[in-house]
Formats: structure tokens, sequence, C-alpha cells
């Protein structure tokens, strides 16, 4: 079958629930896809950051195989030999002393949402069911109920309703704002260091550490949602160390597995992880065997290849290049680490359509917010790959 019979098929009998770029990818090595018509394209998205560690790692590849040849599933009613070196070499990672392993990244703001609400009415003592969690307008958490609930993208919420309470929301970048929304029964602040989704937006110098301080001063959390730019994406290991800003709450996905399975966590101290009580938050599928098996496999390559370290330079080389094209169509390049987006000017006619002709030229990038193309490759791509990757980039970009 062909690329074309390939998307009749999905079109007719999927849901319409995505838009993606019409590409029938088959194959992946690192940095590249192939398609099933043969064509090679260059992977500038790593899935939403979560192939930092690129296509098939073999380190990452090889763990998985093992794994699930002895034991895939025990579910948490037993116990498996994998999931406690996860836990002790998730503390040694990142000085956070507990974590709860969880799958899909929304499942995971939903455990800090109800760890917060635990937190609030056993410790701070806020009224029970009255806690409230302020969120940042243009945030993307995910896509449930209580997660779009906290959305201010009227798509994401229009045909939804009705949705959670116990959520404020206040202007992303604007510290004074957060402190103007608390009040009595608030208990959480929850933030991404960068909106990914909501088109590479840089908050200002100093904001993670405004939160910091507003947080301490008020007794509530600081809950950082480090699900897309956290394990290297942005040349740290947290975006949050930037600012060398340690969160309450660290919420992790996407790379924690590299690709090769639904793995998240949420990352605490004991004091607020120790809360849960048996019974009353968990998953069948959460830190299962094989997962915890991939995530320690992925974390390891992540440091030890140096991976993050890359990021940096790499990231400041490919952003300066982006910057100086001389595109009559782009307004602004931004980013940190290898998370970049070149925003458009709205009279350039939308980002989809300079994707769909980097698409052609074998470039695989996705718009975002309408006027923004995101650039997030692999973690381990190289100066030469992205030299050959600006060629055509500044080809679409001036000619289009």
């Amino acid at each position: 079958m062909n690329s074309r019979q390939y998307i009749a098929l999905e079109d007719t009998y999927g849901a319409h629930n995505y838009h993606p770029l019409d590409v029938v990818l088959t194959r992946g090595e690192g940095v590249w896809v192939y398609d099933v018509d043969g064509k090679r394209y260059l992977d500038c998205l790593s899935a939403y950051s979560a192939l930092n560690q690129g296509h098939v790692h073999p380190v990452i590849l090889e763990a998985f195989q093992a794994q699930a040849s002895r034991l895939t599933l025990t579910s948490r009613a037993f116990r498996n030999d994998q999931l406690p070196l996860l836990y002790k070499e998730l503390v040694e990672l990142t000085g956070y002393e507990m974590s709860l392993l969880m799958n899909s990244g929304a499942e995971a703001v939903e455990t800090a949402i109800k760890l917060a609400r635990k937190w609030a009415y056993t410790v701070k003592k806020t009224p029970r069911h009255q806690a409230e969690i302020i969120t940042a307008a243009g945030n993307f958490h995910g896509r449930t109920i209580s997660i779009i609930s906290t959305s201010t993208e009227p798509f994401y919420r229009d045909d939804f309703g009705p949705f959670t309470p116990g959520f404020a929301s206040v202007p992303y970048g604007d510290a004074n704002a957060i402190e103007a929304a608390i009040n009595e029964n608030t208990c959480a602040i929850l933030v991404e260091p960068i909106q990914g989704e909501g088109g590479v937006i840089i908050p200002p110098d100093g904001y993670l550490r405004q939160i910091r301080a507003i947080c301490d001063q008020h007794h509530i959390l600081f809950m950082a949602d480090e699900i897309q730019t956290g394990l290297g994406r942005t040349g740290k290991m947290f975006a949050c160390q930037h600012e060398e800003v340690r969160p309450d709450v660290t919420i992790i996905g996407k790379a924690m597995s590299g690709g090769f399975y639904p793995v998240s966590a949420v990352l605490a101290d004991k004091s607020l992880l120790g809360l849960f009580r048996p019974g009353e938050h968990g998953s069948t599928f959460g830190g299962n065997p094989l997962a915890a098996a991939v995530a320690r496999a992925a974390l390891r390559v992540l440091v030890e290849e140096g991976m993050i370290e890359n990021a940096v330079t790499q990231g400041d080389y490919f952003m300066e290049q982006l910057a100086e094209i001389p595109s009559p169509h782009v307004r602004e390049v931004r980013g940190k680490g290898l998370l970049i987006g070149v925003e458009l000017k709205p009279e350039a006619g939308g980002a989809r359509r300079f994707c769909e002709a980097m698409l052609q030229e074998g470039i695989l990038a996705k718009e975002t917010h309408e006027n923004v193309i995101r650039f997030a490759p692999p973690l381990i791509i190289d100066r030469q790959t992205i030299d050959w990757a600006l060629d055509r980039i500044r080809d679409v970009l001036t000619r289009r």
C-alpha cells in the first residue's frame, strides 16, 4: 500500500480528532524517519519532545526487548523488581525524595492536582472541597475534563463543559497577576516554564523565581509542568533550572521513555507524596515493570551520552541561524535549547502552509497556534544535519 491508500483508510475509519500532515511513516532511526513510499525525512518535532533520545535508540530498545521477554505487567497489586530501581535512580537524578509513576502526561497532571488538593486539606487546613489552583492563560496541560477546565483556549473547551471548579487563570508571565489572584483557598500555582503548545512562549527573566518567592510567602505549592520542557529539551534537566528554581512538584513524561512506551511521573518530596494512602490514587499500568525498565534506560542515555549538553550547543546554533534568515514572513525566532519557535507575521498565511512545504523538502515540523512553526529535533542532532535542514528551511521561508 502507498501513502494515499493509508491516508484514505485512516480518514474513513478513524476519528478526525487530529489534523496530521499527509506523511505515512513506517520506520525511524536516530533523527530520521522514512515513509511507506521510501522517502526520508528529518524529524524536527520529536513527537512533541517525547523522542529526545531519537528514534529507536539501541540501548532503550535492548532494555525494552529484554524486559518484554520476562515480565510486562503485574498491576500495583504486587511488586516488581524494576520499579524500586527506577524510584532510586529518579531520586539520584532529580533530587526529589519520592516519585509516583503514571502513564500519560495528562494522568501525571491530574495526579499533581489531586496531590495539591490533598495537601491543602490535610496540611494547610483549607476548608474541604474549596481548594483553588492558579494556572496560566495559554497553557496546555492535557485534554481531560479537569485539565481543559484550566484552559483559556475556546477550541479546547467550547463543546465539553460543564467544567471542573477550583481553578483560576491569570496571564502567563505576569507574577504580579498571580499574587493578586491568591486568596485564602489558594493551594498551588501550576505553570509550564515555557509554553510549548502555546507557541513556544518564553516568560520574562525572573518569572519562575518570582513564583517561587510568592509560593514561599503565601504557603502554597509551586507545581511545574515539565512534560515537554523537561529531560534535557531546553539544555537543562529541567527548564526551571535555568532560573535555579526548585518547584515543590515537578511533572514529567514524554521523553521519560524515549518514545517506546507511555511513562510519566510526579516528583516531590516525602512531605507531599507521602500524603497519599493506599487506594487513594493509582493506575493499573502505572509503574509496570516494562515501563520502569524502559524509563531507566531512557534516563540513563540522556545523561551518559551528553544529550542535554548537546541541546545547548546545537540549539544556540540552530536558533541563531534561523534568526538570520532574511524572510519577509518571520516576526520572531525564540526558544531555549532545542525547543524553538518561529513566529510568522499574520499576513504570512499561517504556519501550516510552510510546514507542508518543508514536508516536500524532507523536513517534518508542525504548526502550533496557527502562526508558529515549532522546531524540536531529537537532542542527538549534530551540526551537519542542522546545516542540511537550514538550507531547506531558508528556501521555504524566503521563496513562499
